[in-house]
């Protein structure tokens, strides 16, 4: 522990440590206000009674006022920055660029092919006695020709040179993929304001510039951005979990608990507080800075992981950058959530990438030996030689040669560039989702937002304008189609009115004086209460003077707005000592708690069940179905003495007198309508989740076109919804959901747990032919568990609050539904990108791996070398994903139904194209092979010796294979069958400069590559053959587009999707909230016990092995199995991280129980 507190020291500002010299300028110094944060509750009051007198008198200390704030001058901020801190907490060093390229050399594949190169390099200058080199067959015959021996350093020195290429690249990719994040990550940052007093003014400031003695405005949603104490608070609960854990609410107050903790969120209620600590001395700051010197420990740990499971690790490799990266780990402690299960595609890529991964070992294992075998058997068997010492180096020579062949073949098998192309077209995606208004927080959520096949959205400010207007009212026993004239209301009811409004409503609500001389008024703060002050503008009234009268600090009492009350109340002491409270709300739940009503002389009268029933029918329900939010305004009085129990809620909300029902219109954005209909024409449902009445929901659906008449659906209450989705214990059945959802579109009244039922049940539901993928939309502190929950979250930019936006994985700059279906476009072109990139990259690897196999087993040589392999493989792995990964999304990708959850990777039309242009490819480079020396009529390459020159025929075969990836790369762009493929190919200039850049490179390599590419220049003529076999790609291309693919029964379809079956039940039933850590246990349990009896086992196996003296090797390889079993077994047993942690899993459980310890530490720390 003290090494961190040290640690702790040196992100403070250096000034700080002198401190003592500065506490005289102010009256209490930084040390003081940090021990005052550590305490809690009726300590802390007592605390700041006995040092400071009360919070004026803490105040004075700090040099700041409760009413007026700081006075805002630059000097006085700047010296409090260097006092006290700044209100920034500094990241986590990102990795240098050194040690992403050592991260990158730890690439399995490339650490054998090092190796490989250096054993090759290392035996090139060993020279062995000339005249001896008969004796060792005429395998070695050549070597000596045309004194070429000197020059056999040279492939192993290309062979390292592409190595280093591939590393940078990588590093490379990894950096900017790192700098792209933390860019982002600050534009996040930078993004969130927050309200403090200065000069008496409300002004909205970024986080960053608070300081300390500020007094900020908390309201409902906020997330406190410092710690600090409450001045004055009207019903304030906190959600402090991300500290200590705990889920309850806390509920503070200025004389029981004022201290309020930076990193907690506001559930209910406002205030004002007094900031008093900042950055890295606030509560969260300390528990940062504390986890970044743990941090280091951490990394050490996962060192040693590491190291144990380097076997598997070569399926690991290709998935490592698909995780998002580093960049991720901040962006996963700010959540502070458990993240959601691998997104769609990366799931399905694992899969695919390990499967590819495992046949391409296979392969390269089976052409070494054969190779080996071929060379043992011709030169010791056939040729009768013996295996003399002096021929050692040479025999040596050709057995490196043999496994560099198939290690290359290996390496061109592995799809690296998978996770590259992911990165990019990601990367990208992102990047251009920005000017899109789509704030992406989660990578993956951009392509899971392709696959969506439902959309559960809010209704205010989403489907609507978000502007609030007054435009029907119900007052004096009259029902006004538009707002009254002031003198036709009596003056009794309009003074109770405007009061009603103007205190019972969050002072932070105002109308403001539009910016310009057209546009409309600003509305600041709450709407809804924003459209009643602009109806006391309306009746020639002033809101503010009636608030000057009663200043927030004077209000007695207040009972904000939350989601279970739907309605809010302000208590106020009379001048005669008596109380009065005006409550608004949601009409049918405020009327049903009225027993008078103002008549037309603005007298009370009596207001009668019945008379409400007539109300609702004559009144209520009209303005609902013209789209109307109906609110319902009244009061009640009580005497001073005795005074009543504020908290018995149920006996102070009833026996109100209504004021009057006033109707609020707020319109449908003029661009949804457009928006809905693309959706649905892209096979996406739109459901409305809304807390207003079931007759305002329906007529707004009816306006944005969520529901057509005609159309079979349904449309419920809340109450209803959970009537019928319950069993008679009052628990949800999936079944019962299952027969509710597919026709439900809108949903009213509805609670948060009502929105998070939904979205559980859909995810969850089995019902119709594939799984649904559910995006939610959010803006309330109450939406964040259904924003978990959902598969994509997406938070309001302008109207959410902060809770909304740390739990959705996108922001919506605009708060405009329409920018969901531009993040669907760009969700699908992310997904085709990838299977664009597939298709090329499959076919490149089928036909290289197949013929350097073929080519090795038959001529003992591979036509492609080595270093032409990895130049193959940078064109298909980095340039292709480059060129395919960017291509901008078209209005087409709207028309088509999505992929769904279940679809695979791979479709029948895209297995067509990958089949037929291998065999197109194959049939061309074997024709050249062995036909090549006739056509051209030139030297046969076959059979050369060791270090032969380069021979004109393998160039010849090397720069075919290029050309026809490169025209292929063309024909990959589209993976649907479309016959056009060079549709818009102009509209991506990156694809179209990658194409000619790769093109002038082949020709340098042909031309000027020489002896490290093994090639030799050609002719003009010969060139021309190479083009008119790659444009062949083209034509080829069209035939096999104009084959129908369901006559190919034969084909498959490859890269799944997790099934249900996969996915274990555990992982079905929990929720973002409920991890069962015993499952966790159990399940690390299981691995253990599998682990000790595999010892138990292979122990007996020795044992009796030794006893009967049988071969021993036996014994190893049923270990071998055994192992291999208990892999499956694990992946069966523990499959949250399917053939990603298997390995770390079995060889180190202590990892498993380091993260799970990690993971706890950061979600609550005490």
């Amino acid at each position: 522990m003290g090494d961190m507190t040290n640690s702790a020291v040196d992100f403070y500002p250096k000034n700080q440590r002198g401190e003592s010299n500065h506490a005289g300028e102010f009256g209490c110094s930084l040390n003081e206000l940090r021990s005052l944060m550590e305490l809690r509750g009726s300590e802390a009051v007592q605390k700041i009674q006995d040092t400071y007198g009360d919070v004026n008198g803490f105040c004075r200390r700090l040099k700041t006022s409760p009413t007026e704030g700081l006075a805002g001058n630059p000097a006085d901020l700047e010296n409090r920055r260097q006092i006290f801190g700044r209100n920034f907490i500094p990241p986590k060093k990102p990795k240098t660029f050194l040690q992403l390229i050592w991260e990158a050399l730890q690439d399995v594949t490339l650490i054998i092919l090092e190796l490989a190169a250096i054993i090759s390099l290392g035996l090139s200058f060993y020279q062995p006695p000339g005249e001896r080199s008969e004796m060792c067959g005429n395998a070695a015959g050549g070597v000596e020709d045309e004194g070429e021996a000197e020059a056999g350093w040279i492939e192993g020195a290309a062979i390292l040179l592409s190595v280093i290429c591939v590393v940078f690249v990588t590093a490379f990719n990894d950096w900017s993929k790192e700098k792209q994040f933390r860019g982002l990550q600050s534009r996040i940052e930078q993004e969130q304001k927050f309200a403090v007093v200065r000069g008496g003014q409300v002004v909205q400031i970024p986080v960053s510039e608070i300081v300390t003695g500020d007094i900020a405005q908390v309201k409902y949603g906020d997330l406190l951005p410092a710690d600090g104490i409450l001045i004055q608070g009207n019903d304030l609960k906190i959600d402090e979990s991300s500290l200590t854990g705990e889920s309850d609410h806390v509920r503070k107050s200025a004389d029981k608990d004022p201290m309020l903790l930076s990193g907690t969120h506001v559930m209910e209620g406002s205030g004002k507080m007094l900031v008093t600590a900042v950055g890295v001395n606030s509560q969260t700051g300390i528990i940062f800075t504390l986890l970044g010197a743990g941090g280091e420990e951490e990394e050490k740990k996962d060192k040693k992981a590491k190291k144990q499971d380097g076997a598997a690790a070569m399926e690991m490799q290709p998935l490592k950058s698909a995780e998002g990266g580093d960049g991720d780990d901040k962006e996963k402690r700010k959540g502070g959530a458990p993240k959601k299960e691998k997104s769609v595609l990366q799931g399905k890529l694992t899969k695919l990438a390990v499967q590819i991964g495992k046949a391409g070992l296979v392969m390269s294992a089976i052409t070494v030996i054969i190779l080996v075998l071929y060379f043992a058997i011709d030169t010791f068997v056939i040729q009768k030689l013996q295996w003399l010492p002096e021929c050692t180096p040479v025999y040596i020579q050709f057995f490196v040669k043999f496994f560099i062949i198939g290690v290359t073949v290996l390496v061109v098998a592995v799809p690296e560039g998978l996770p590259l192309a992911v990165t990019i077209s990601l990367a990208y995606s992102v990047k251009k989702m920005m000017k899109d208004n789509n704030l992406v927080r989660h990578l993956d959520a951009c392509e899971t937002m392709g696959n969506a096949t439902a959309i559960c959205s809010d209704k205010t400010g989403t489907l609507t304008t978000n502007r609030m207007t007054v435009v029907q009212a119900y007052v004096g026993d009259v029902h006004y189609k538009e707002v009254p004239d002031p003198d036709a209301l009596p003056s009794k009811t309009l003074d109770m009115l405007v009061n009603a409004i103007s205190l019972n409503s969050a002072y932070t609500s105002k109308i403001l004086p539009p910016e310009k001389e057209v546009a409309l008024p600003r509305q600041v703060g709450n709407k809804t209460e924003c459209g009643l002050l602009g109806l006391v503008l309306d009746l020639k009234r002033d809101y503010q003077t009636v608030r000057d009268q009663t200043p927030e600090e004077k209000l007695y009492k207040v009972y904000t707005f939350n989601s279970e009350r739907k309605s809010m109340s302000t208590v106020i002491k009379m001048q005669d000592g008596s109380f009065r409270m005006y409550s608004k709300g949601a009409s049918e739940i405020v009327l049903k708690k009225c027993s008078n009503i103002l008549n037309a002389a603005g007298e009370a009268r009596v207001f009668r069940p019945r008379d409400r029933d007539e109300m609702v029918k004559k009144v209520i329900e009209p303005m609902a179905c013209d789209g109307l939010r109906t609110i319902c305004i009244a009061f009640r009085d009580f005497p001073g003495s005795p005074e009543p129990d504020w908290d018995n809620e149920n006996d102070i909300l009833m026996d109100l007198t209504c004021i009057a029902v006033v109707g609020i219109e707020d319109p449908v954005r003029p661009e949804v309508p457009e928006a809905i209909r693309k959706c649905q024409r892209a096979g996406i449902t739109v459901r409305m989740v809304t807390g207003d009445n079931i007759n305002t929901a329906r007529a707004i659906a009816i306006k944005c076109g969520i529901i057509n008449p005609g159309e079979d659906f349904i449309c419920l209450e809340g109450k209803d919804f959970n009537r019928r989705i319950r069993n008679e214990k009052g628990e949800v059945e999936q079944e019962r959901i299952d027969k509710i959802w597919p026709k439900l579109r809108v949903l009213a009244r509805s609670s948060p747990t009502d929105k998070h039922t939904l979205v559980k049940g859909i995810i969850d539901s089995l019902h119709g032919e594939r799984r649904q993928v559910v995006a939610v939309t959010g803006d309330g502190t109450n939406d964040g568990p259904a924003l978990k929950k959902a598969d994509v979250g997406f938070a309001m930019g302008i109207a959410g609050t902060d809770v909304a936006k740390e739990a959705s994985d996108i922001i919506l700059t605009d708060d405009n539904f329409s920018s969901i279906v531009k993040a669907v476009m760009w969700g699908r072109n992310v997904y085709d990108s990838i299977s664009k990139f597939l298709q090329f990259q499959l076919t490149v690897n089928v036909v290289a791996v197949i013929v350097a196999f073929t080519g090795a087993c038959i001529t003992q040589d591979s036509p492609l070398k080595a270093v032409q392999m990895l130049w193959v493989n940078l064109i298909m792995d980095t340039f292709a994903s480059l060129a395919l990964a960017t291509e901008p999304p078209t209005e087409a990708l709207l028309m088509r139904k999505p992929y769904g959850r279940d679809k695979p990777l791979i479709s029948r039309t895209m297995m067509k194209n990958i089949l037929g242009h291998g065999i197109y490819q194959l049939t061309v480079i074997f024709t050249l092979l062995f036909a090549g020396e006739t056509i051209f009529n030139i030297d046969s390459g076959r059979n050369a010796p060791l270090h032969a020159p380069p021979s004109e025929h393998y160039t010849i075969i090397f720069n075919t294979f290029v050309l026809m990836q490169l025209f292929n790369e063309i024909n990959a762009r589209k993976i649907h069958g479309e016959k056009n493929v060079f549709d818009g190919i102009f509209r991506n200039p990156i694809f179209c400069s990658i194409v000619f850049g790769t093109f002038g490179i082949q020709i340098l390599i042909i031309q000027f590559g020489g002896k490290p590419f093994s090639c030799i220049p050609l002719q003009i003529d010969q060139w021309l053959w190479c083009i008119v076999l790659g444009v062949g790609e083209l034509l080829w291309g069209q035939v096999i587009s104009s084959i129908p693919t369901n006559r190919l029964k034969f084909l498959k379809e490859a890269g799944h999707g997790t099934q249900k079956d996969d996915i274990p039940e555990e992982e079905l039933n929990e929720d973002a909230e409920e991890i069962d850590h015993a499952e966790r246990e159990l399940r690390r349990g299981q691995i253990l016990w599998f682990r000790g009896l595999n010892r138990i086992q292979t122990q007996i196996e020795v044992v009796n092995t030794f006893k009967s003296g049988t071969s021993f090797q036996g014994a190893l390889r049923r270990q071998s199995s055994v192992t291999s079993q208990n892999q499956d077994v694990t992946n069966i047993s523990s499959p949250t991280h399917v053939s990603l942690s298997t390995p770390n899993a079995l060889s180190s459980p202590t990892s498993a129980s380091a993260a799970s310890a990690g993971h706890s530490r950061r979600e609550g720390i005490p």
